[in-house]
C-alpha cells in the first residue's frame, strides 16, 4: 500500500506544518489551520514550488483565488506562472459588475462573485483555495469562471478531505484536481 502523503526530496514534510484544531467551529471538525503552514518560510516556499511545479506547463492566463487563504495562493502562483490573479469574493465585497453563484454549506447558503471583466472568453484559467472539503465554494468559483466565457484548466488545493466528497464533484463536472496533502477520516 502506497504511503499517503510521503516526504518529498526536498524534505518538508507540508502536512507536518498544518496545525489541527479539534472541535472547531463546532464539535467533532477537525479543523486543518493551514496557517502554520504559511506562516513557515520554508514551508510557504515549499507549497508554492510544488503547485507551481504541477502546472508550469500549462497554458494558464489567470489564476482565481477563493477568498481568502485561497487569495494569498493565487498571487503566488501567478506570479510564478506569469498569470494574472482574478479574485472570487463573498457577497458584497466587489465594487464594479458582478455576477454571483450560490452555494450550500452545512449550516447555510453563502454566495460568491467576481467581476464580470475578471476573465476574457477563452483564458484558461487555475482555480485555487487551500482547503478542498465538499467542494461546494470551489464549485462555485468554478462555475462563474465558465460564466464569464473562460475555460477550467484545473483546481488546485493545499488541503484535500476526501471523505467529504469535493474531489469527486468537481471531477464529475469534468476538472482535474490536484491537491498536496489529503487528511482522511476527517
Amino acid at each position: 500500500m502506497a504511503t499517503p502523503n510521503p516526504v518529498p526530496p526536498d524534505g518538508v514534510n507540508v502536512r507536518d506544518l498544518i496545525r489541527t484544531i479539534p472541535d472547531f467551529p463546532e464539535p467533532g471538525v477537525q479543523f486543518r489551520d493551514v496557517t502554520t503552514l504559511f506562516a513557515d518560510p520554508v514551508g510557504w516556499r515549499a507549497t508554492v514550488d510544488r503547485l507551481a511545479a504541477a502546472f508550469a506547463h500549462a497554458d494558464i492566463d489567470q489564476v482565481a483565488g477563493i477568498e481568502a487563504r485561497g487569495f494569498l495562493l493565487a498571487g503566488a502562483l501567478a506570479d510564478r506562472l506569469g498569470a494574472g490573479v482574478m479574485c472570487i469574493r463573498k457577497q458584497g465585497k466587489l465594487p464594479a459588475d458582478t455576477i454571483a453563484r450560490s452555494y450550500e454549506l452545512e449550516y447555510g447558503i453563502a454566495e460568491v462573485e467576481v467581476h464580470t471583466d475578471a476573465a476574457a472568453p477563452g483564458e484558461h484559467v487555475l482555480v485555487v483555495d487551500d482547503l478542498l472539503a465538499t467542494g461546494g465554494t470551489a464549485e462555485a468559483a468554478a462555475l462563474l469562471v465558465q460564466q464569464l466565457g473562460a475555460r477550467i484548466v484545473h483546481c488546485a488545493f493545499v488541503v484535500d478531505l476526501p471523505d467529504l466528497g469535493g474531489r469527486a464533484r468537481l471531477e464529475a463536472r469534468g476538472w482535474g484536481v490536484h491537491t498536496l496533502v489529503t487528511f482522511a477520516g476527517d
